[in-house]
């Protein structure tokens, strides 16, 4: 990723390992009892996808997101974070990265 590049906010149902190998990137985490909060797409395609951008929230159109609590993480060089099965995950690239993702059931 390039410095300011940004990632949707999203979840995946499995376990998922992000290592850092390369860099800095800052991970907004929200737990799945916030996902009402979050306005996931409706439909099969997009439903682990949500609607609202975190760092620039339209609250006029998801009034319900104030009500959902972000987990700040950092993320450095050889560094690695466990993100449990439904937790929704935010990623904005903080310098030149690159990292590598592990995920299974």
């Amino acid at each position: 990723m390039v410095v300011g590049e940004k990632s949707l906010l999203l979840y995946i149902t499995v376990d998922y390992h992000v290592l850092q190998v390369v860099g800095e990137k800052r991970l907004l985490l929200y737990s799945p009892v916030d996902s009402p909060h979050l306005y996931p797409h409706d439909g099969s395609l997009l439903n682990n996808t949500a609607q609202v951008d975190p760092e620039e929230p339209d609250y006029q159109t998801f009034p319900n997101f104030k009500k959902a609590i972000a987990w700040e993480c950092h993320l450095k060089s050889g560094e690695m974070l466990y993100i449990p099965p439904k937790w929704w995950h935010h990623v904005r690239s903080l310098s030149t990265s690159f990292s590598v993702s592990f995920w299974w059931t």
